[in-house]
């Protein structure tokens, strides 16, 4: 073992993020269903924690850029630009991919571009009270959204791009704050525990064992919760008999409680509000994703204490360093006329050019593309912002 240093660290956030990033790739990649109705095995393990798990490093890197500590009110308004506009570069990079194929890959930047502006008034707050409004948000926005849904408008779940933006602001913010695949609102809870886990001490063995400790907790207990909710105080059974009232068919009804859905549940019993299948957004399905983030990350914060980890590592470590240029190639990729393989060789084509071209970028040119124009953007306006210095006079 080697003493935890903050490269150490480092390295184990950005190998956390590169995992997320071969899963999510793998959600998209490869098959769902192993048989009708049943996940495969890839699905069973990324489904839902994939995303989540971005959601919550999306926190953490906000504490970072806000040296993992409670902003102070004068620093606060650059801090604000510096995150509005990295969230509306993000955003625009996510309406360009708007020409893609949803029904391949629901593009999340968007969604990650409210998120942000989200994140603003969070990073003025004492840790607890991030934490607090990690647990409002889990208690109190979903069944919010299970109430609202009958009057807001019908979520496209397209990718879409800016002309739909211009034409239709309100209903397209709507979609990716409330009934998107990705609900800023409700993703605050990710938001909210990356936060509060940046502001540890991620070096220290104490935090990392808790981190993997809670997270396997939160993440057993959630789906115990359901279960148990659903199969002995009868709420499965309260679903099936709100079925004939659903927008959804019965094998519809199946899939959705099997391989989850598409952000929300339907509204035809509150029972829904008990799943904890991937994209319900449900308070099992919340806890149980933030859980499964929080534990992988300790646990690769304990192995990166190993020697061997610097070489095991440093492949995921560098493709978690450009998660956004990677995440976007791979997009492009799948709607693109060289995606001609099957869906195992495609994966493993993209996992492999993934990790050489990582290794290769990072040793050689540093930051990915995307990820430096989108700092670089963002600095500009924090300095823009900032105060300018005073001087002092001399006497």
């Amino acid at each position: 073992m080697t003493a935890a240093t903050p490269k150490v660290r480092l390295t184990a956030v950005d190998a956390t993020r590169g995992i997320a990033l071969l899963g999510m790739m793998a959600v998209h990649s490869l098959v769902e269903e192993s048989s009708p109705g049943h996940p495969s095995t890839s699905f069973a393990i990324f489904g839902g924690r994939a995303a989540a798990t971005f959601a919550v490093l999306a926190g953490l890197g906000i504490a970072f850029m806000t040296g993992r500590r409670r902003v102070r009110r004068e620093d606060f308004g650059p801090t604000a630009a510096m995150l509005a506009v990295r969230g509306l570069a993000i955003g625009v990079i996510g309406l360009a991919l708007g020409y893609t194929d949803a029904e391949l890959a629901v593009v999340i930047l968007p969604y990650y571009a409210i998120l942000f502006l989200f994140a603003i008034p969070l990073v003025l707050l004492p840790s607890w009270a991030v934490a607090g409004v990690g647990v409002a948000v889990v208690a109190g926005v979903p069944p919010l959204t299970h109430l609202l849904q009958p009057r807001l408008p019908e979520p496209t779940l397209l990718n879409n791009g800016f002309a739909y933006a211009a034409e239709h602001p309100v209903r397209l913010l709507t979609e990716l704050s409330l009934t998107g695949e990705y609900p800023a609102l409700s993703w605050t809870a990710y938001l909210c525990a990356g936060i509060v886990i940046g502001r540890l001490t991620l070096s220290r063995v104490k935090v990392a064992v808790a981190l993997l400790v809670t997270g396997v907790t939160m993440a057993v207990g959630a789906a115990a919760v359901s279960w148990v909710l659903l199969n002995r105080f009868g709420g499965l059974a309260a679903i099936w008999a709100a079925q004939p009232g659903s927008v959804l068919t019965a094998p519809e009804t199946t899939e959705l409680l099997n391989l989850g859905g598409d952000g929300t549940t339907p509204t035809s019993t509150a029972w829904w509000l008990a799943v904890d299948g991937p994209h319900t957004g449900t308070a099992p399905d919340l806890v149980g994703t933030t859980g499964a983030a929080m534990a992988l990350l300790g646990l690769l914060l304990l192995l990166g204490r190993l020697r061997v980890a610097k070489v095991v590592f440093a492949p995921l470590a560098a493709a978690g360093s450009m998660t956004l240029t990677f995440y976007t190639a791979h997009i492009m990729f799948l709607n693109s006329d060289y995606d001609v393989y099957t869906s195992g060789v495609g994966y493993a084509l993209q996992v492999v050019g993934v990790l050489v071209v990582g290794l290769a970028w990072r040793a050689t040119a540093g930051k990915g593309p995307l990820e430096a124009l989108v700092t670089a953007l963002a600095t500009r306006a924090k300095r823009w912002v900032a105060p300018e210095p005073r001087l002092q006079v001399a006497t």
